[in-house]
């Protein structure tokens, strides 16, 4: 796959170890065929946007590939918390206190721990989903240790048409600050800065899939 000949590429200029880089295929809408055919070689995670198109696509798939594992990368209503714990094995935008609080209630209702990510809004864009960089050490704290939630990480969406670098190296140092590990950053068109500068998971759809109609 030309994605992991590219990828491996980057990990060498930059000392990091291509096993330490997770891809996240990003399948919203696109088929159970497509999906498939990036299983077999060899993707193992995958990420949906919206509950409803994963409830009907992803079912089935989880029960004829069980090592799959299923990350939330859209905005999640509380509401549809419940709807995501069957099937979801992260969640990767956590960006409010009552999301993180709808999570705890249903670890305990599905007796399941649902690691998360914290969503930042890293270019303080309104449009944007995400936790203020001024609420971001008093809002991890409030979900590691208030709510003993398995924060595995931060994730972020730097703002469109210009340089990512920076937005990636204040994520890195948020988690830093913040002892956090993991980082999940960098799409199609910006992987190998994010990776060059941490990042852990990144967020492919268009360079994998094609681009979506």
């Amino acid at each position: 796959m030309a994605i992991k000949n590219n990828i491996s590429k980057v990990c060498k200029n930059y000392q990091r170890n291509i096993d330490d880089i997770n891809i996240v295929a990003v399948s919203k809408t696109i088929a159970t065929e497509k999906i498939e055919e990036a299983i077999n070689v060899g993707i193992k995670n995958f990420g949906e946007n919206y509950i409803k198109e994963a409830k009907e696509k992803w079912p089935a798939l989880k029960a004829k590939y069980p090592e799959i594992k299923l990350h939330f990368i859209g905005h999640l209503q509380s509401n549809k918390v419940k709807d995501a714990f069957p099937i979801f094995d992260c969640i990767q935008s956590v960006d409010s206190k009552n999301l993180a609080l709808e999570i705890v209630k249903n670890q305990n209702k599905f007796q399941k721990k649902m690691p998360i990510f914290i969503q930042i809004n890293i270019g303080n864009e309104d449009q944007k989903s995400g936790i203020k960089i001024e609420e971001a050490k008093e809002f991890i704290n409030f979900c590691k240790s208030d709510l003993e939630l398995e924060v595995k990480g931060l994730m972020a969406v730097p703002p469109n048409s210009i340089n990512p670098s920076p937005f990636f190296a204040l994520l890195k140092n948020i988690a830093m600050e913040n002892n956090l590990h993991e980082l999940s950053m960098g799409m199609s068109a910006d992987y190998e800065e994010a990776i060059a500068l941490g990042s852990n998971y990144i967020r492919i759809g268009t360079a994998l899939f094609g681009s979506r109609i």
